[in-house]
């Protein structure tokens, strides 16, 4: 498993994933769509953690820098 998430990426997907935390807990973000971005800030957690998505992966998509 190659890294493929750089540290704006990683900034990024754990911000989004704080503000969807904070919306729900805020009740803000309520039934269904409360579950689905829940999954989605899961997800983001973990990928921005391990430097790695599966998505980007297909499509050869990398946002590291190249090593000089």
């Amino acid at each position: 498993m190659k890294k493929n998430i750089g540290k704006t990426d990683r900034i990024i997907r754990f911000s989004v994933a704080i503000v969807i935390a904070l919306l729900y807990f805020l009740g803000l973000i309520p039934g269904i769509a409360a579950t689905i971005l829940g999954v989605l800030a899961v997800i983001f957690i973990i990928t921005s953690f391990i430097s790695f998505c599966p998505l980007y992966l297909p499509f050869g998509i990398s946002t590291r820098r190249k090593d000089a």
